[in-house]
């Protein structure tokens, strides 16, 4: 069993001695031993690592112990209940807190320092309760995933102390025998996916969140034994049943996992093929609306372009950047909130710098080793973290072996660990941003190495000089140069005189903007600091000031760098003298060679001269000191033997003394032994004679004892069985009432039932009973509404007939016609009513009936068109005559009252104005008169036989299509639910 640390790999030797158990602690890049650890006295079958790489904790079934793994001495140890036993004790992620579980499920959290008991996890429910055997930690140390011999999978939330989701795999799982959750690049640690690997060997990977299942790796005839996941998420490395040793990669077996997060900011792009005019730019805006230009017919399924900018295509390509970012977007989002979000920070930096993480080339980078420059790193820089300082001389050493002047650059260190510390868990990623950082923000530094960049500070000085001269002309009175107000900040990228954050918000507008930003940077500082360095006079106090921390407004350094930026001169501006960002190339790193190769050669030779040399006298020196020491081992061992022999000499004497002196002890004791037998002896003769007669005794005693024993006994059974008989018959009883009580239940349910059904059947032979009513009541209404209408009708016609008849006898035939026809128009309509009530009822049928009575109407369309013609005439003539009596009449009656109000009153007023407008002669016109009244006698009677002719024909189809309907009237009475319908 063994565990990854930075550069230490912790591991259990393979033998368990019977009084203790010891660890080995080996050095990955030499393969040396490095320590023992004992203090185990069982096998050890859990290591965990703090996240610092400082401590680590071992456990056993009895005992759990914390390391320090800088001295490798243990620090404090855990002893338990041996009934209880240990089942894990492991760190929490990023944090300070070490998880003990115990085999009674309880799961105490402890301060690492103080060992102080933080909280204890409450009991799961009973519901879903297991014993927990394996445990999975996510990266953020947030939620603990517990399993055991059970297919339930337990979730806790660390920070709110509670279980809150509990996870069943397939009926197939029953039991859990190893957790762990699959790292994502891009979830900030909170991981989602988690493998769960079962007894029949398959490992599955759910998501906690939505419990769906992802994929899964192995099988029934190929199971797995055991697994582990790789830091970034990328494999899976599993050990077979058979032996074999297989490795998956994730992105193969998914590719929903490791998405990255969507961009902060969406790209309109412009659609393709498409040529834009201006008319597709202009838009018309009236009063509280956008008025869209009209689609034109051959653009009418394409998008309205609002804006283009013909010329940015280029520059849109520049500022692209990798995983979907733009450049540009990523600016303004910084100028408006000063920095980017700590969640994304390092994937927007990697996507700004476009590290190509060639693994491949880094590898054989380290493979290389440990650089001799850097061998006695920790002499020079001693760093109280070991893990810390194992990745910074990694990281130095790939850089010497990139290129050689990397290794006799003094301020290097500085320069790389701001960033050695922030990426310390990523070494690929930390050498590239170092070696992209060099390649562009340290351009012509190493133009006049071993010197400071003096073109670089001079760029600095002449920016300074023309944004504040009061400023630099100080520094030159108190004989302060660039080297000292502009160097320190460079070669330390400012993180002597900043706070993390600080840091972190600066670079991130540095690796956002041109490698000039970071010079005009400094100039920015130093303009903002200005008060307190015009109160400095001592070289001291300025050299204190620019190596450490200041009361310093950070954003307003970089709002100062921005000014900066845009009012400095172009002849002085250092944008000009450097070149734009280059990033590494994909594949091989860039060969790096801006610097004057025959000084660093010659020192290098030089160095190299005098490591031999060194080497040469160290070897001669150890030779004589280890000749010294053997002719001093000699002297001392020969001394130790002399002295040795004499000791051994004295020893023997005094030995022998000593036995005689013990032989004449001996005798005496022999004596003395002797007398104590013999009273021994009596007494023992005595107390075996008192023992026998106690023990007679106590036999008795324990018989009779045992004799009331029985008694008791055989009382208590009987008093039992006398409770069991009496309890029994009880319980008979209360049987017998609970029989009786549920027969009454059940015959009360039964009764409640039927009632419930009797009501139901009588509530719905009401309701249809009602409904009936209704219908029959409402098919009454609208017969006598029918039959009113008709005497209401019948009544005025025959008002009307009266008045007609004393107004004038000679049109009671036409008034007579018109009254039949009306009494045929009221039959007709009570018939036409029915039908219609009816064929609302059944349409297609309807349809058939019209259609027919459309024919036989289409046939006589014409002929009655002739007939109204005639009709027309005959109604003149009729009117004409009518007009003339009415005039007769109404002069007879003038003449008998002598009152014009009267005559109004007994003719209608229609009749009086039709009469008065004719202005017919009296006496002249009566032949015609009278011929009228016989073309018009002539012409009822030709209606009449018209209307008898007809009168059967119209009869025989009324009476056929009532058959008709009363056949399906009866049709629909026999299926209830379409009459109800």
């Amino acid at each position: 069993m063994w565990l990854l640390t930075a550069q230490v790999i912790v591991y259990l030797l393979g033998t368990i001695k019977e009084i203790f158990m010891f660890l080995t602690c080996m050095e990955t890049v030499t393969k040396e031993l490095v320590s023992w650890m004992r203090g185990h006295e069982s096998s050890v079958f859990s290591i965990s690592v703090h996240a610092s790489g400082r401590y680590a904790i071992t456990s056993s079934s009895d005992t759990a112990q914390l390391w320090d793994l800088d001295t490798f001495q243990r620090k404090r140890k855990l002893n338990i209940l041996q009934s209880v036993g240990i089942q894990k004790v492991f760190f929490l992620p990023l944090s300070n807190t070490i998880l003990s579980c115990f085999k009674d499920n309880s799961v105490f959290a402890w301060e690492c320092d103080t060992l102080f008991c933080k909280y204890q996890l409450p009991a799961p429910p009973e519901s879903s309760s297991l014993l927990y055997k394996v445990f999975a930690v996510t990266r953020d140390g947030r939620i603990l995933a517990a399993g055991g011999k059970s297919n339930h999978v337990h979730l806790w939330c660390l920070e709110a102390k509670q279980l809150f989701r509990i996870i069943q795999m397939p009926t197939k799982v029953r039991a859990v025998r190893h957790l762990e959750f699959l790292p994502d690049s891009f979830d900030a640690g909170s991981n989602q996916v988690l493998g769960v690997l079962s007894q029949d060997g398959i490992m599955r990977f759910v998501n906690i969140q939505t419990c769906k299942l992802l994929f899964e790796i192995g099988s029934l005839d190929d199971g797995i034994t055991s697994s582990i996941i790789s830091p970034h998420g990328r494999y899976i490395a599993a050990i077979m049943e058979n032996g074999s040793l297989n490795i998956y990669s994730v992105h193969t077996l998914t590719k929903e996992i490791n998405k990255p997060p969507p961009p902060l900011v969406k790209v309109i792009e412009d659609l393709p093929k498409r040529k834009v005019s201006s008319g597709d730019l202009k838009m018309k805006v009236t009063s509280g609306r956008v008025q869209r230009p009209a689609k034109s017919r051959e653009n009418k399924m394409q998008t309205r372009i609002l804006k283009q900018d013909l010329t940015g295509n280029f520059e849109n390509k520049e500022n692209e950047l990798s995983d979907g970012l733009n450049k540009k977007r990523l600016q303004i989002l910084l100028k408006g909130y000063g920095e980017y979000p700590t969640k994304y920070r390092m994937f927007i930096w990697r996507s700004l710098l476009q590290l190509p993480e060639n693994h491949t080339a880094f590898s054989n980078l380290l493979d290389k080793g440990i650089h001799v420059a850097f061998l006695n790193l920790e002499k020079t820089y001693p760093i109280k973290s070991r893990k810390l300082l194992r990745v910074l001389q990694r990281t130095l050493s790939a850089l010497a072996h990139w290129s050689t002047i990397f290794s006799d650059t003094p301020y290097l260190p500085l320069l790389a660990f701001p960033f050695v510390k922030l990426f310390q868990n990523n070494q690929l990623i930390c050498f590239e941003v170092v070696a992209t950082l060099i390649i562009n923000w340290c351009q012509h530094w190493f133009e006049y190495f071993p010197n400071p960049p003096i073109n670089v500070l001079s760029m600095i000085e002449n920016v300074l000089a023309f944004h504040d001269k009061e400023l630099l002309q100080h520094f030159i009175e108190h004989d302060i140069t660039s080297q000292l107000y502009a160097w320190p900040l460079l070669e330390t990228v400012f993180s002597e005189v900043l706070t993390r954050e600080e840091w972190l918000k600066l670079f991130d507008n540095i690796f956002s903007n041109h490698p000039s930003f970071l010079l005009m940077t400094v100039v920015a500082y130093n303009i903002c600091s200005r008060a307190p360095l015009l109160n400095c006079d001592l070289k001291d106090d300025f050299e204190y000031f620019f190596h450490h921390r200041n009361n310093l407004d950070i954003s307003a350094v970089i709002k100062e760098v921005y000014r900066l930026m845009d009012t400095t001169p172009t002849d002085i501006h250092p944008d000009s003298m450097l070149d734009a960002f280059v990033a590494l190339t994909k594949g091989q790193y860039p060969v790096f060679n801006q610097y004057p190769k025959f000084i660093v050669d010659y020192q290098t030779q030089e160095r190299e001269r005098i490591r031999k040399d060194e080497l040469d006298y160290l070897r001669e020196r150890q030779t004589v000191e280890d000749m010294q020491a053997e002719v001093d081992q000699q002297r001392v061992e020969d001394e130790a033997w002399y002295e040795k022999q004499e000791q051994l000499r004295k020893a023997e004497e005094t030995r022998r003394e000593m036995l005689l002196q013990e032989e004449e002890k001996m005798i005496q004791q022999r004596e003395r032994l002797a007398a104590v037998k013999r009273e021994l002896k009596v007494k023992e003769m005595h107390l075996q004679e008192a023992a026998r007669r106690r023990l007679l005794q106590l036999q008795q005693e324990q018989r009779e004892m045992e004799l009331r024993r029985l008694d008791d006994e055989i009382e208590r059974k009987i008093h039992m069985r006398d409770r069991e008989i009496a309890a029994t018959a009880k319980d008979l009883e209360m049987r017998h009432l609970e029989l009786e009580s549920q027969k009454r239940l059940y015959e009360k349910n039964l009764t409640r039932n039927q009632e419930a059904v009797a009501k139901e059947m009588r509530e719905d032979a009401d309701a249809c009973r009602r409904k009936a009513d209704l219908e029959e009541h409402m098919f009454h209404r609208l017969i006598g509404m029918d039959q009113t209408q008709n005497q209401k009708t019948q009544k005025l016609i025959e008002e009307n007939l009266a008045k007609a008849e004393q107004a004038c006898l000679n049109t009671d035939w036409h008034i007579q016609a018109l009254h039949k026809q009306r009494c045929h128009d009221l039959h007709r309509n009570e018939c036409y009513q029915e039908m219609a009530k009816l064929l609302r009822k059944n349409r297609r049928k309807e349809i058939e009936i019209l259609n027919a009575m459309r024919e036989r109407e289409a046939e006589k369309r014409e002929e009655a068109e002739e007939k109204d013609l005639h009709l027309k005439s005959e109604k003149k003539a009729s009117a004409l005559s009518e007009a003339s009596r009415k005039w007769f009449l109404e002069k007879e009656i003038n003449d008998a009252l002598h009152a014009q109000h009267a005559c109004n009153k007994v003719v209608p007023r229609c009749y009086t104005e039709r009469v008065a407008s004719s202005c017919l002669p009296r006496n002249s016109e009566l032949n015609d008169i009278s011929a009228v009244e016989s073309s018009t006698q002539s012409s009822l009677n030709q209606r009449k036989a018209y209307w008898d002719s007809m009168e059967p024909d119209l009869m025989a189809r009324v009476r056929n299509l009532r058959q008709r309907l009363a056949t399906q009237a009866r049709n629909r009475c026999q299926t209830p639910h379409l009459l109800a319908t």
